[in-house]
């Protein structure tokens, strides 16, 4: 399996807290120095405006630092997803993950089946994959119905465990019922917190090994169900809280916790 870096591992260093944001290079090549082989662009809507020479010199980058590049939208409208195909077929990206829902539009499993079917042949025409991620806005059972029934190999499961449990889903439950399914993983580690008082909690995300994910517990479920998993990306993403001292402090610590994440990957793997 080889792993890597989503924008989410940057989500306060390219926000608007920003001094000044980081940029989609200034990403790929701490990636790259961090040791990362993929880089997942994920919900990162400027892509979808830029040129093709633009894309070309991203595409380059990637190449030059070494990394394989995957791409992340939202929605599951076949126009939407033939542009995100044409947006990876410029980048050389392997994998596009999206969400069945949008803001605007919650289509249920028979209806996202429908939109499905007529990306996904172009989709396998390219050899591109699309990847639906677990997230509690859906529940794994209705996500899988989805899958099932479009019944292609170029479509699949972002398994990303810690999402559902705000669905009331356990963690290992979810690995277990999406293994089979699963074409990429998003690697982040949560935890609950009391919250002050003893009132309630927080659930929040913490670094890897330090959670409640059973990181290597997921790792031999897809490794059992899927025998190409070695073709299987892991992504790392975090859920980093704004921390009250300030952006300083929260890049800091968002910076900290994708290095030591990568380096449990790396003894993970070696």
């Amino acid at each position: 399996m080889a792993y890597g870096i989503s924008t989410y591992a940057y989500f306060w260093r390219i926000s608007d807290r920003a001094p000044r944001p980081l940029s989609l290079l200034d990403m790929l090549k701490d990636t790259a120095q961090q040791g990362g082989q993929v880089f997942q662009i994920c919900d990162y809507p400027q892509v979808a405006s830029w040129d093709r020479a633009q894309l070309a010199d991203i595409r380059a980058a990637a190449r030059d630092l070494g990394l394989s590049l995957e791409l992340g939208t939202r929605g599951v409208r076949t126009a939407h997803l033939l542009d995100y195909l044409d947006l990876a077929t410029e980048l050389d990206a392997g994998l596009v993950r999206s969400m069945l829902h949008t803001p605007d539009h919650r289509p249920g499993a028979e209806e996202a089946a429908d939109l499905i079917r007529p990306a996904i042949a172009q989709y396998a025409e390219r050899g591109v994959t699309l990847g639906l991620e677990t997230y509690e806005q859906v529940a794994t059972d209705d996500l899988l119905d989805v899958v099932r029934a479009v019944d292609s190999r170029n479509l699949g499961v972002v398994l990303d465990p810690g999402n559902s449990v705000a669905r009331l889903e356990r963690p290992g439950d979810v690995v277990r019922a999406t293994a089979p399914y699963v074409v990429n993983i998003h690697v982040k580690d949560f935890a609950f917190t009391r919250r002050d008082g003893w009132v309630g909690f927080t659930y929040a995300g913490c670094p890897l090994g330090e959670g409640l994910l059973d990181y290597d517990g997921m790792i031999a479920a897809v490794r059992r169900a899927r025998p190409d998993a070695d073709r299987i990306n892991q992504i790392v993403e975090h859920w980093l809280p704004w921390q009250s001292e300030g952006f300083a402090t929260t890049a800091r610590l968002e910076e900290q916790w994708t290095r030591t994440n990568i380096s449990t990957l790396l003894r993970s793997t070696s």
